[in-house]
């Protein structure tokens, strides 16, 4: 299993635009073979900021994430909304074991 966390800096003007453009690509993730999470958070006290949480059965289920058209859709969208580049960082999911704990 594997999980990515996603940081995410909306330019301001953006956000309401960045939020309807996530959640449709969170709605087709969630159904892709896989995938075992997708949640979207947002910082509190920043309401630009925003984490992605994504987890994946595996390296190939994650790799296949950035071929569907959701996702590419959403990444061409979103692209020119960013205060900053995106920064995804992978971590190793040590506990809970179980997914049907998460």
């Amino acid at each position: 299993m594997i999980v990515t966390l996603v940081y995410v800096k909306v330019k301001k003007e953006y956000v309401d635009q960045f939020i309807v453009a996530t959640e449709a690509n969170h709605r087709g993730s969630v159904r892709e073979p896989g995938n075992l999470r997708f949640d979207i958070l947002r910082q509190s006290g920043d309401p630009c900021s925003f984490v992605l949480y994504e987890a994946y059965q595996s390296e190939e289920a994650a790799a296949a994430h950035k071929q569907t058209p959701h996702y590419v859709e959403w990444r061409n969208v979103v692209e020119p909304w960013m205060a900053e580049p995106r920064r995804g960082v992978p971590y190793d999911i040590l506990q809970p074991e179980d997914p049907s704990r998460w």
